[in-house]
């Protein structure tokens, strides 16, 4: 009986640390990389951790998946793109269906989803988006033959879709100019990363 009681606990307390997590308040210096593992290193939501597998897992280096993510939601997991207004003043539906972390739309997380088996992800999860951006990079790779360590690419293919991509649309100069941001970022992260706790 003792026992019974003991795990429920147990999973109450894991249950409430996740939901916790999902809604964590977004890290203070997303410009810097090593800042925003150590404001994020708790034992459940462990974001150096995450990304780490999922560098494990595609092959993508941890500072492009982190780049990407600071692009796209400056770590915010709630981040929304901004709504339509109706008649020119009342906010109206939100101009596309990205969310989350990795601002992923509905149909590419499905996807995501149904490829990989993990149907329990969430956009508001770090780990699970972390580990969309991975996935999501590592097929441009495989599909495109662009490098898993070239940021500006990867970025570009991310932001315009497979579709656009493949067709050989790289944006316009705006689009251009976030992906050598991203790039940027990337490069820096990755001189963060080599002096973290030194």
């Amino acid at each position: 009986m003792r026992r019974s009681s003991f795990s429920k606990i147990v999973a109450v307390t894991v249950l409430l640390a996740l939901a916790l997590s999902a809604c964590a308040t977004p890290p203070s210096h997303i410009n810097d990389v090593c800042a925003v593992f150590d404001q994020n290193d708790g034992w459940f939501d462990n974001w150096q951790a995450a990304a780490e597998r999922a560098e494990q897992k595609y092959g993508v280096p941890v500072p492009v998946l982190m780049a990407t993510v600071r692009k796209e939601s400056g770590f915010k997991s709630n981040a929304r793109p901004p709504r339509t207004k109706l008649l020119g003043f009342i906010p109206w539906k939100h101009v596309s269906s990205a969310t989350g972390f990795s601002q992923a739309l509905d149909g590419t997380w499905s996807q995501y989803q149904s490829e990989t088996g993990n149907w329990a992800a969430r956009r508001t999860r770090f780990a699970d988006a972390v580990d969309f951006v991975g996935w999501y990079h590592s097929k441009t790779a495989d599909t495109y033959g662009v490098a898993r360590t070239d940021t500006y690419n990867l970025y570009l293919a991310y932001y315009l879709g497979w579709t656009a991509y493949g067709r050989g649309n790289r944006g316009d100069a705006g689009v251009q100019n976030y992906a050598r941001a991203t790039d940027k970022m990337a490069r820096d992260y990755a001189a963060q990363l080599r002096q973290c706790g030194n």
